[in-house]
């Protein structure tokens, strides 16, 4: 058991989680806003040994070496690489502090978020038609860049609908292409598609001014990575090609636009997160209470 852990923000677990908590602290603090810079975290975590934040505060170096009795770090957020943690994992585990992040959870709402912005875009259903006449998903060529957890769910949604899927990644999938899904290099994937997806880890900018010439006029683009997947000046040139859209849920998804970005007829943005369900703030909880688990458990 912890002797205290605290949330130096809020972290996005359900009540009961929030109640289980204490069965692996003797004392548990949530604190319920964002602190404001990195002498109020180091003032919440105090002499804690175990801390949870989510993805709106950063722990580098010079929080942690301020907080010597910190033994577990619990990242209520998706962790991919330590390199584009908003923790420094590296220098941590020189303290011989755990640090465990989760990921995987919010998926099954960005499909739902894809499939209904599709087909708007296709049927004219809110917002201009892509085509002269209503489409279907069935025989759209339909182009994944990224095919991870949350690329290969868009696609398995999208070929069941009927679309002809083709992806790029840094390694081949022998499932996906068993399941009738042709890899191709990025420059041929992006010529050759209608509609792309880019379904990329956080901070990996794949797409610069040469990519979206390849892409080219009359296409759409959805951005469901945590941050920008491409050069967005890029982007913005690319959308005064005739016939292109660009969808993101958050603003976030489109990085540094310049301003009326938004405004744009050809831009679509929800501005709210898709993968941030009911469900996927259970499955967050979960696992988040299943990292202190095996953090006691190790420790």
């Amino acid at each position: 058991m912890f002797e205290k852990l605290v949330a130096i923000e809020p972290v996005s677990l359900i009540p009961s989680a929030e109640e289980e908590l204490h069965a692996y602290a003797k004392e548990v603090v949530l604190y319920p806003d964002i602190p404001a810079d990195e002498d109020e975290i180091v003032r919440r975590i105090g002499d804690a040994d175990a801390v949870l934040l989510s993805y709106t505060s950063r722990m580098g170096k010079s929080v942690i070496e301020r907080c010597p009795n910190i033994r577990y770090i619990g990242m209520c957020c998706s962790l991919y690489s330590e390199e584009s943690a908003n923790v420094d994992i590296a220098y941590a585990r020189t303290r011989g502090i755990q640090v465990l992040g989760i990921r995987d959870y919010g998926d099954r709402g960005v499909v739902e978020y894809v499939l209904h912005e599709l087909t708007g875009l296709l049927h004219g259903f809110g917002m201009p038609m892509l085509r002269d006449e209503p489409v279907e998903i069935t025989g759209l060529k339909v182009g994944i860049v990224g095919l991870g957890v949350s690329g290969r769910m868009i696609a398995d949604a999208l070929q069941f609908m009927g679309a002809d899927i083709s992806y790029y990644s840094r390694s081949r999938k022998p499932d996906a292409e068993a399941a009738g899904m042709a890899y191709k290099p990025l420059a041929q994937l992006l010529a050759e598609s209608e509609v792309v997806f880019t379904c990329l880890n956080k901070n990996v900018l794949l797409l610069g001014r040469e990519e979206f010439a390849q892409l080219g006029a009359g296409k759409v683009l959805f951005n469901t990575s945590i941050g920008p997947g491409f050069d967005s000046a890029a982007l913005e040139d690319w959308l005064t090609l005739p016939g292109t859209h660009f969808f993101c849920d958050t603003r976030a998804a489109a990085g540094p636009v310049s301003e009326g970005f938004f405004e744009k007829e050809n831009v679509h943005c929800a501005n709210v997160s898709a993968g941030r369900t009911k469900q996927a703030f259970v499955l967050l909880s979960q696992k988040v209470l299943a990292n202190i688990r095996t953090a006691l458990h190790e420790g």
